[in-house]
């Protein structure tokens, strides 16, 4: 079983849940039609990576993502998060009316940085994504459609969050392909402080 890291301690998700169409602007660029309740996906553990793989068979997309750890129904923890998509394959499969996980849950698909604590006030946690030290997603709090204790509530309501357990609350715009020999640094401030710095490098 893959782990994770809340304030250097090994622990391990059952799970990563996921928000989809959180972001009004990223759904205007992805032609989605604005949902009237959360969008809610699953990964399995075996998503969960520190580094980006790709696969020559797919064009792999990055969204950038405020992610939160759970720990006694309540988020304990913040770090950053990369949901790897495999864009074409989700695009096949919306039209269809299928379920995504051959685009979203494949392994190596939930790249995660290390997770810290933090005073539980997410108002003010915010997120920047650079390639090559160009910035290209951010997002937070006052973007989202739906804010991460909202999000924590919705999933509570029908599905078991064990402890460990991983909520990715959904990428802003600026979604694009991944390329090879690139530098993706995500970066999770609370106000003005930078509470995550992940780097990976995509060989």
């Amino acid at each position: 079983m893959k782990t994770i890291q809340l304030n250097n301690k090994a622990i391990t998700p059952s799970k990563i849940v996921c928000i989809g169409r959180n972001y009004v602007e990223h759904i205007k660029e992805l032609d989605n039609e604005t949902p009237s309740e959360p969008v809610i996906f699953c990964k399995p553990n075996s998503a969960i990576s520190d580094e980006i793989n790709l696969d020559e068979n797919d064009e792999i997309h990055y969204e950038g993502e405020i992610c939160f750890v759970v720990m006694n129904n309540q988020l304990a923890g913040v770090g950053f998060g990369l949901d790897l998509t495999k864009r074409e394959v989700q695009s096949k499969l919306k039209t269809k009316g299928l379920p995504w996980e051959r685009a979203k849950a494949f392994d190596g698909s939930a790249v995660l940085s290390d997770f810290v604590e933090f005073d539980g006030n997410t108002q003010n946690i915010h997120m920047q994504l650079l390639i090559d030290g160009e910035l290209k997603q951010y997002g937070g709090y006052d973007l989202m459609l739906y804010k991460p204790q909202q999000i924590l509530e919705e999933i509570s309501r029908f599905m078991t969050l064990e402890d460990g357990d991983v909520i990715m609350t959904g990428t802003p715009k600026g979604v694009g392909k991944i390329q090879r020999n690139t530098q993706f640094t995500g970066r999770i401030f609370q106000g003005e402080t930078l509470l995550v710095e992940n780097n990976c490098p995509v060989k």
